[in-house]
């Protein structure tokens, strides 16, 4: 009988300790999940290393292990992760779509369809997953293969526009561009706000030289991408030959703004400002030019041309000599740099390049024409043709950019969170190390900054040296924060352990909540919240930190029923309302309360408190970015603009590219 006892407790205790052990790996999980959907990426590889290391053989950690890697780019550890997650379960769908992506960033092609195939194989009616392997044969130039395969996918999904535009390129790469422009426009058809189809369809009309047409699309082209450079230097090439003058001038403005080293836009704008007379600004776009390329013999060619005309003989005759060099026979270069020596007095130099153009003149009369070597055709690059005479002609771009869209959970960022990833992250105590990213402002609070010398005299008087610890300060929560965290908690578990007096353990218990949140273990953080304030419902700072953990773990979780957020949402609120009873002219808890409601759509709300918070502390950068994006949601346009100078003014330089966006720029 005592044995069947010893038994049965033996039995309890390795079921308690693999039970204890699986709702570690559960944590892990959930804290990696927590880091990767506000795009922690370094910090979540480390907790699903954690969990690996624990339980090697579920597939689980390995799946998200490798898509923490597939965002770092790291294409090579992300398919070798989803493979080994596809040994251990090679039912899970999503696995196949994981190690494709990775496979084709690594051009990977045949091993990207096989994982597509073997996809379709699970789960037939998947048009993405067709799609992709289609453009994994367009990538193999397998065009017949690719005309079967998107003739199935219009076949089965008529609607889907994407393979009409596959089918087009097909055609493009036989050279048959009448089929192709049908294809496009029945791709259009179906999605007419399709920017690569619209793109596509505007450069087969300028190389038929239909300008008006080719106009017309890059301009819906523009308005759904208003960032792409070429798109602009295209339609100025179209506005040129239309004559529209001043909108072709407007666009190589713009796309140098976009592109300030755009070589075709610095040259393409050298020919208009020579051609309107502004033969000093074209110079400067020509020497631009010659900085990127200092052997480009057509840039060279038109900047000895304008140095000609504006007087500067000597740097004309050095910018011809050079182009002479490479070419001996270019009769017009000849003839110019005679008539410079001519004017600086050289008559026996002028006399040469006459009678150079005489010989050059006699010999084509009988029919000897003068060829350039392999080596002189090879010395030009970018330009598609090589002609000097043709100086003064437009240069289109004759590469095209064949990098194609796929469709896939993984093309994107790991959540679509809408407007809600734009916002600036929730200020609050944290160990990070960047604080808030900027040397303009150092935010400060004086409860923080006694809570910070308490805290420090503690570590001094038990560790000897501070520094041993970072210490909490004000700062951003839910950017990036590397893995320091996790021996921060550990050094201040020892320090906990240490100590004897309660009022030093409950500072401590808040100091390793705040490294538990910076770790993005919010379920960690908050039971050491609890209590701290189970033992002191006041310490409003401890309610501030779980309030926001709360707060991120609410944006985290999609999965409640929405009565449940609502009061998820109501709990929240009325804890922000609860820390302003405490310090009603704190801007921080005014900041992160108007964060939190214009991440949940409340925008009127949102800007009243964002407008109390700059009223409190006009130096707040922050507070002005959110409140632009909350205008912007709002519909008010001129006081978005506002803000976002004046954010940028700040130093929150990344509101600078919000004002050039199309939702601003309209």
């Amino acid at each position: 009988m005592i044995r069947y006892k010893s038994l049965i407790v033996a039995f309890l205790l390795c079921f308690a300790v693999a039970a204890n052990a699986q709702y570690k790996v559960e944590r892990l999980l959930l804290s990696g999940r927590v880091a990767l959907y506000y795009e922690d990426y370094v910090l979540s590889i480390q907790y699903f290393n954690q969990a690996i290391s624990q339980k090697p053989w579920q597939w689980e950690p390995w799946q998200l292990r490798a898509v923490a890697k597939f965002y770092l780019e790291d294409w090579q550890g992300a398919e070798a992760d989803a493979t080994k997650a596809i040994e251990l379960n090679p039912y899970v769908l999503s696995l196949y779509d994981l190690r494709g992506m990775s496979r084709i960033r690594q051009e990977k092609f045949d091993g990207a369809i096989e994982d597509y195939s073997s996809a379709i194989r699970m789960q037939p009616d998947n048009q993405n997953f067709w799609y992709n392997r289609a453009v994994c044969y367009m990538e193999k130039g397998v065009y017949d293969t690719v005309q079967i395969q998107t003739d199935t996918l219009i076949a089965r999904w008529s609607k889907f526009a994407a393979p009409y535009l596959l089918k087009a390129e097909t055609f493009l790469h036989q050279a048959d561009t009448v089929k192709a422009t049908e294809w496009i426009d029945k791709s259009l058809e179906i999605d007419a706000y399709n920017v690569n189809a619209l793109r596509v369809r505007a450069n087969i009309s300028l190389y038929r030289g239909q300008w008006k047409e080719a106009d017309e699309f890059l301009s819906k082209t523009i308005r759904l991408s208003p960032k792409d450079a070429s798109s602009y230097i295209n339609r100025a090439l179209a506005r040129q030959r239309i004559n529209n003058l001043r909108g072709a001038m407007s666009d190589y403005d713009m796309a140098l703004d976009i592109n300030p080293n755009n070589f075709l836009g610095h040259y393409n704008r050298g020919l208009l400002r020579q051609q309107v007379g502004d033969d000093n600004r074209a110079i400067e776009d020509f020497n631009y030019v010659l900085e990127l390329e200092p052997n480009n013999i057509m840039a060279l060619v038109n900047r000895a041309t304008l140095l000609d005309r504006t007087g500067n003989l000597r740097g004309a005759i050095r910018d011809y000599s050079r182009v002479i060099e490479k070419f001996p026979d270019f009769i017009t270069g000849l003839a110019r740099r005679a008539q410079c020596y001519r004017r600086l007095g050289m008559i026996a130099k002028a006399e040469m390049d006459e009678f150079h153009i005489l010989r050059l003149q006699m010999d084509k009369h009988i029919g000897i024409q003068h060829r350039w070597s392999k080596s002189k055709l090879n010395a030009m690059r970018k330009l598609s043709d090589i002609d000097p005479e043709k100086y003064n002609m437009n240069v289109i771009d004759d590469h095209v950019d064949e990098s194609r869209e796929y469709k896939s959970e993984y093309r994107g960022k790991v959540q679509n969170r809408q407007t809600n990833e734009s916002y600036m992250p929730y200020i609050v105590m944290t160990t990070n190390s960047r604080q808030l990213g900027m040397t303009s402002y150092s935010p400060f609070d004086k409860s923080v900054e006694e809570y910070r010398s308490k805290l420090q005299k503690y570590v001094t008087r038990l560790n000897g040296e501070a520094s041993a610890i970072t210490l909490p300060a004000l700062g951003n929560i839910g950017e990036g924060t590397g893995v320091s965290t996790f021996d921060e908690v550990e050094r201040i578990g020892q320090l906990i352990d240490q100590s004897t007096d309660e009022a030093d353990i409950m500072r401590l218990l808040l100091f390793r909540a705040i490294a538990y949140s910076s770790a993005h273990n919010f379920e960690d953080a908050r039971k050491d919240l609890n209590t701290v304030l189970t033992a002191n419902p006041d310490n409003w700072l401890a309610l501030w930190q779980d309030v926001i953990c709360r707060a991120m773990m609410d944006e985290f979780d999609h999965s409640a029923i929405p009565m449940e957020r609502q009061m998820r949402k109501s709990s929240i609120l009325r804890d922000f309302d609860k820390i302003l009873s405490y310090d009603p002219n704190n801007a921080f808890i005014y900041y992160c309360k108007g964060t939190f409601l214009a991440r949940k759509g409340d925008y009127k709300e949102a800007i009243e408190f964002l407008t109390k918070t700059i009223e409190l502390d006009p130096g707040l950068p922050q507070a002005y970015y959110n409140r632009g994006l909350a205008y912007v949601q709002s519909g008010d346009i001129v006081k978005a603009k506002n803000d976002f100078s004046i954010a940028g003014e700040k130093g929150l330089y990344s509101a600078y590219s919000i004002l050039k966006s199309s939702k601003l720029t309209k």
